[in-house]
């Protein structure tokens, strides 16, 4: 069977781009099998922190599209380690992976799932800073449910857009970083972008926007997904120690958000059930929004069913 153009850029590049900040890099991503990774992170790490990795939502697979679940109570949160602790449990291991699909990236919904969950980053920074008004606008005509991957840089520059979308049901907020950067204990990049440095990196990348989406959102985000969606196998457990579950995907929906609309329609339209799509929401008047506006009334009158990602997981 002839490879696809994607799936053979993945095979040469080793992932898609998936910057989506405008900065025009090339963003053929592939698709990973359905619920193929939830295996849980940190299994061999030296100081294994079970209790810090969040227990499934008490949502049922079954929520409706759009109903809020309820925030992880107060009491039922782990204490976050710190970031020199953190430091010191991982300062003698070396990472011996890295990629888009490592065990503890989330690349699927639980097996035998019949929906899908749709999932868009806004990157921030410089080019990475619009939002794109038309996708979301869809979305809330057809009352489709979505999870919204935001960077610290995003928030500061459309807080009004923020408070609205934190506000409405269809949506929950995902942490997509504190400035967007691959995740490293070693520096390594990624589509063009500089890797945090080490786990003090780590913990600054993700705590830093955790923190100030918990105050905003009244309770931490249960998601993360670091710039380019890079991670190495060291990274992936601090995470997972910090609280939150990493999403990957089965579908990039846009490459990064350089796809023209007819592409991004086919590959939404031929998302299967059970997969986690990734779009973004930070390039207005690029293919995804047309795109997806093409791909999901065809999907809905077939039945399909989109999800959040913590109504399932």
């Amino acid at each position: 069977m002839a490879l696809s153009r994607r799936t053979l850029l993945a095979a040469v590049v080793g992932g898609g781009a998936l910057a989506g900040c405008g900065s025009g890099r090339g963003a053929e991503g592939g698709r990973a099998a359905v619920g193929s990774t939830v295996t849980p992170a940190g299994t061999s790490s030296p100081s294994p922190s079970a209790t810090s990795t969040p227990s499934p939502s008490a949502a049922p697979s079954g929520s409706p599209a759009g109903t809020a679940s309820a925030a992880p109570s107060a009491a039922a949160t782990p204490r976050e380690p710190g970031r020199a602790e953190l430091v010191q449990r991982y300062a003698a291991v070396a990472p011996t992976a890295w990629g888009l699909d490592l065990p503890g990236v989330v690349t699927g919904l639980p097996e035998g799932q019949q929906a899908t969950a749709l999932t868009f980053d806004a990157c921030g920074g410089p080019g990475g800073s619009r939002y794109d008004a038309e996708l979301i606008d869809f979305l809330r005509a057809h009352e489709v449910p979505a999870t919204l991957f935001l960077n610290a840089r995003w928030i500061n520059a459309n807080p009004r857009t923020f408070e609205q979308l934190a506000a409405d049901p269809l949506f929950e907020i995902g942490n997509h970083g504190t400035v967007h950067r691959p995740l490293s204990v070693t520096g390594r990049s990624a589509e063009g972008i500089a890797g945090t440095g080490g786990v003090g990196e780590v913990y600054d990348e993700v705590a830093g926007n955790a923190h100030k989406l918990t105050e905003l959102l009244g309770h931490p985000p249960r998601f993360f997904r670091s710039g380019t969606a890079y991670y190495d196998d060291v990274a992936v457990r601090v995470v997972a120690d910090l609280g939150e579950r990493i999403a990957g995907f089965t579908v990039n929906a846009d490459g990064g958000a350089t796809l023209p609309a007819a592409e991004v329609r086919q590959e939404v339209a031929s998302a299967p059930p059970g997969a986690i799509v990734i779009g973004h929401m930070n390039q207005p008047g690029h293919g995804t929004a047309r795109g997806v506006a093409a791909a999901l009334p065809g999907l809905l009158a077939a039945g399909r069913r989109f999800v959040r990602l913590s109504d399932v997981l």
